[in-house]
């Protein structure tokens, strides 16, 4: 049984009905191929995990990741499910999905006694979430809180799930991320590496899933994560106020009209939104058939080898980000030079800091990338 959310169209969440005004189009976006790549990347494929964008004030950061939401293909979910289900594969964790009032038949054995069988969840359709965290967000609001008097007392377990909960297969959005308290941060990281948020109080443990996309923006001006925390974003965007005249008086342009007349707007860039959604969809049909080839391998690794990545997130993020590339442009295998293209995104932020070293981050990757990924194509 399957249904469709009301108030829901094109996968954006509307009131009593109605269509709500739509976001600024993704594809109307002007220049920022950085941030928009990123951001494709890690929809195509999650695992990258997530996005860190750093750049200064009004250049389009909260714009781009609100506009990804509208842009997103719709899900299934599991009727009244906090977490959001599949219902196709729920979480074996999920305390809604896997409790036994919730499986809607069950099966006789050859001796009559009855015994559960697999579960059939009703479902609806829904736009996939895109979460804000506001920088006041207390933890319980994040993790979710626990009733201890009424689990104590009545021995219920009363918990009330909080924004890690509604971004379960979806997207969790922290503006401002490097002025979060770093213990919130650290949470929210070990919580999108692992899928599963545990929230534990006076000796009672609640375990729900907890897998999104990480997606965190910042101005640099106002201080920069802590490195072992960056290090745990997958890809690094920096992104910098547009210098080309045209393409500045293009995005005053667009965004005029936009004010002007939203859906108007909307409409006109709704063909490229389709398309770029059908990318998208194609893309993350294509990933697991994508092969990384031998040579791509070796060159992620030389590159790490030769910037002195710490660990080994640098090569599976490499990896992950080229064989994603190599899905969204419609190729069958990801080649050394896909790793070329996701080298910057992939590393800037993992560079041991050398105070004796006169080039720039981006200037150490490029010339890095110059020296190994040409050897590596030559092998």
């Amino acid at each position: 049984m399957s249904t469709t959310l009301p108030g829901t169209q094109n996968g954006r969440v509307t009131t009593n009905g109605t269509p709500a005004l739509p976001v600024y189009p993704f594809s109307a976006i002007v220049g920022q191929a950085e941030l928009k790549l990123a951001l494709l990347l890690c929809v195509i494929d999650p695992t990258i995990g997530g996005v860190m964008v750093m750049g200064h004030r009004g250049t389009a950061k909260s714009t781009a990741v609100r506009a990804l939401a509208a842009l997103l293909p719709t899900q299934r979910a599991v009727t009244g499910c906090p977490y959001g289900c599949d219902p196709a594969a729920p979480s074996p964790i999920c305390p809604h999905c896997t409790a036994p009032a919730n499986h809607t038949d069950a099966a006789k054995n050859g001796r009559g006694k009855t015994r559960a069988a697999p579960a059939r969840h009703a479902s609806v359709v829904r736009p996939v979430p895109v979460i804000d965290l506001p920088l006041g967000a207390t933890e319980d609001r994040v993790v979710g809180a626990l009733d201890i008097e009424r689990a104590l007392v009545d021995g219920v377990q009363a918990f009330a799930p909080g924004l890690l909960a509604r971004a379960n297969r979806g997207f969790l959005y922290i503006d401002e991320v490097n002025l979060l308290e770093d213990h919130l941060v650290d949470l929210l990281l070990d919580v999108a590496q692992s899928g599963v948020n545990v929230v534990e109080r006076e000796g009672i443990s609640v375990r729900h899933p907890a897998r999104f996309v990480l997606v965190g923006s910042g101005n640099p001006e106002e201080g920069d994560l802590r490195p072992q925390l960056l290090d745990r974003f997958g890809l690094h965007a920096r992104i910098t106020t547009i210098d080309d005249v045209a393409e500045r008086v293009e995005i005053v342009r667009r965004r005029r009209a936009f004010d002007a007349d939203p859906i108007a707007f909307a409409q006109q860039w709704d063909r490229d939104q389709q398309r770029l959604q059908r990318r998208i969809k194609a893309a993350q049909k294509r990933l697991p058939t994508v092969e990384l080839t031998d040579d791509a391998l070796y060159a992620a690794a030389r590159l790490c080898v030769a910037l002195a990545i710490d660990g080994h997130r640098g090569e599976l993020t490499l990896s992950r980000a080229a064989v994603a590339l190599a899905a969204f442009e419609g190729r069958e295998n990801a080649q050394p030079s896909d790793i070329a293209r996701v080298a910057t995104l992939s590393l800037r932020h993992r560079l041991r800091k050398d105070p004796l070293e006169t080039a720039g981050d981006d200037a150490r990757i490029e010339r890095a990338v110059a020296e190994t990924i040409g050897a590596a194509a030559r092998a």
